[in-house]
């Protein structure tokens, strides 16, 4: 087995954007991130890995966006390979903070981190993905509309809120502005729930890869909470997602938040598979 670090993201898309596009639900995180970041010049530079068997072929990907956790949808679970790949990477990347992906890719994963470091893992979000079936469109008071430039700021500020909510910290301050900016620039659907003119919701649904589109965020600030503002939205931006030409609208819930689950099932999102991100804490040095 070989494990290949890249320096240019070039390299890196053309040997596992194939590898991905063969199953775009599966990889929906890592296609996005690859087609909104590798080619940008963000700072931190991404780290970026390759798993090949004795052949040379392709058996396995992993990548991460600093301050991200590694995205490991394309990993192997076999103990022995994710030995060998965690060993290789942490020699580039020796402050991972964590994984995020299937459940099972990311566990496996993590059981080779700690059995490197001996530290500790802890799950930060337990997700599943859903795939939008038959669209049922709520009754709810208000109307949509696309958001715009003059939404930026409003927007950041709802976005910031939303990670405050679900990981207790901002995890890439000052960053809001910058990254609404990016949705608009890119063409997502960047909807806005109005009520009697005033915003109380929203919800993004990314640009079409590979058929796929992906909904999230959705928020709504709690004094607009219970008033169905979530589902209208939600129903409203996979809607554009559909005639932006996506056959799979999916998105991800947190699965310690029942409502929204069941909000979604709702309006016609079906389960397709359960996702984690987990956090890693390396124990203190004796030194």
């Amino acid at each position: 087995m070989d494990v290949r670090v890249h320096q240019d993201p070039r390299t890196f898309t053309a040997l596992a954007g194939p590898f991905y596009a063969a199953d775009t639900l599966r990889h929906t995180v890592a296609l996005t991130v690859m087609a909104r970041f590798l080619g940008s010049d963000r700072k931190p530079e991404p780290i970026m890995a390759t798993l090949h068997d004795d052949s040379g072929a392709l058996v396995g990907a992993g990548f991460r966006t600093p301050p991200w956790p590694a995205i490991v949808s394309g990993l192997p679970t076999e103990p022995a390979l994710l030995d060998t790949f965690i060993d290789r990477w942490l020699s580039d990347d020796p402050e991972l903070p964590g994984v995020s992906g299937p459940r099972e890719n990311a566990e496996a994963l993590a059981q080779a981190w700690v059995r490197h470091t001996g530290g500790t893992v802890r799950e930060e979000r337990a997700m599943r993905l859903f795939r939008l079936g038959e669209l049922t469109v709520p009754t709810t008071s208000g109307r949509a509309r696309n958001a715009t430039e003059h939404d930026i700021d409003l927007l950041a500020g709802w976005r910031d809120d939303s990670q405050i909510e679900i990981f207790g910290r901002l995890k890439d301050p000052a960053s809001g502005p910058a990254v609404v900016r990016r949705m608009l620039e890119m063409g997502d659907s960047v909807v806005i729930w109005e009520d009697g003119g005033k915003p109380v919701s929203w919800a993004v649904a990314s640009t079409p890869i590979g058929g796929m589109s992906r909904v999230g965020p959705v928020y709504t600030p709690p004094a607009h909470r219970e008033h169905g503002y979530g589902a209208a939205v939600t129903a409203a931006v996979s809607r554009s997602a559909w005639h932006a030409g996506a056959h799979d609208v999916i998105l991800f819930t947190d699965l310690a938040n029942p409502t929204s689950n069941s909000i979604y099932q709702k309006i016609g999102y079906r389960q397709v598979y359960d996702s984690t991100e987990l956090e890693f804490t390396r124990l203190p040095s004796k030194a």
